[in-house]
């Protein structure tokens, strides 16, 4: 399947298809992965840049509109390759946790991603050189494990037909048995997915939403039961899974909802089979949310008056644990508390 086919659902009439223009820094033209992404899409037109900040932090840009006709930009990072686990994230009980910033940007449009509030561009970065990624991990890995998140800032699984990573990184990870790899994604794609070998050390992590959220908030991404379909088969296969009930939105209705979505999740997925779930309430940094809201008018799960807490804005302690509190109690009937990881800020 082509690229020009993975992502013609993002485009209107009116615009360019997705990854019509790919933009390449010089010096990365000939390195291999430039060379089969590109192969993915051969009527894309290509553009040589010095540098990807050269087109993806100009000014004035319209993120709204870029997001209907996203570029994609092949570029190389020359630095920061891990970042330490942000306060915002949960850490799973692990001492030595990273995340890494492969791509920018995502595919899908959810209305509450943070990456509008971090990010100038709507545009799609992706940086080639992965061995100096697995470099950084093996320095680290010197030192003590390594618990690393490889799709925080992007979603790796919704790409992987064009991109290869998750192949790549599994690939990895079998070498390296010390360190434990977590792949959070909202992707279904089982013909993906039945390409993939599984490793222990190697978690495949769903983020789950009602449908009525996701249809009014998670543009373009895959419904609740393709998300679970694709639970089952990675599961059949072996892989560690993890769900994710993150972020957990204060909307009308919304312990009806979960409660909902707690339910059908179980009657499709076996509890025992599942590692463990995380759940946390809407969270999200002051600064990136004063640019998300500037994005986002019209939207109310943005526009809420949050309360902020030392930069961090939520819903304030007494609305978070009221709705953590019923969250762990619905997932206290399927799960073991062992098995529960709750974001209370």
């Amino acid at each position: 399947m082509k690229g020009k086919n993975i992502l013609k659902h993002l485009s209107s009439d009116l615009l360019n298809p997705a990854f019509s223009h790919i933009y390449i820094e010089k010096a990365i033209l000939d390195h291999p992965i430039t060379t089969r992404i590109l192969s993915r899409f051969p009527i894309s037109r290509q553009v040589e840049i010095a540098h990807y900040k050269d087109v993806f932090c100009r000014s004035r840009q319209n993120y709204s509109l870029q997001k209907k006709s996203p570029s994609l930009i092949l570029a190389e990072k020359k630095e920061h390759w891990l970042y330490e686990g942000a306060a915002v994230c949960q850490d799973f009980g692990y001492r030595h946790f990273y995340y890494a910033s492969l791509a920018m940007n995502c595919i899908y449009d959810c209305e509450y991603c943070y990456l509008q509030g971090m990010h100038p561009s709507a545009h799609i970065v992706v940086f080639v050189n992965l061995k100096d990624f697995f470099s950084a991990v093996e320095r680290e890995l010197k030192k003590h494990p390594v618990y690393l998140c490889i799709s925080y800032d992007t979603d790796l699984l919704a790409m992987e037909a064009f991109l290869g990573y998750v192949k790549e990184w599994l690939s990895f990870a079998g070498r390296h048995p010390e360190l434990v790899l977590e792949i959070r994604t909202k992707s279904a794609n089982p013909k993906i997915l039945n390409t993939l070998n599984p490793q222990e050390n190697v978690i495949l992590a769903w983020t789950l939403s009602p449908d009525s959220i996701r249809e009014k908030f998670e543009h373009h991404t895959p419904s609740l039961e393709q998300r679970l379909h694709c639970i089952q088969i990675v599961l059949e296969k072996g892989f560690p899974v993890r769900i994710c009930f993150d972020p957990l939105l204060y909307t009308k209705n919304w312990a009806f909802l979960f409660q909902e979505l707690v339910e059908t999740t179980f009657r499709m997925i076996p509890s025992h089979r599942i590692k463990d779930a995380s759940v946390g309430v809407f969270r999200i940094t002051q600064a990136y949310l004063k640019r998300l809201r500037k994005q986002r008018p019209n939207s109310a799960v943005v526009q809420y008056p949050f309360i902020n807490d030392s930069g961090v804005c939520h819903y304030g302690h007494e609305l978070t644990e009221r709705m953590i509190s019923f969250a762990f109690e619905q997932l206290r009937k399927y799960l073991p508390e062992d098995k529960l990881f709750i974001w209370k800020g």
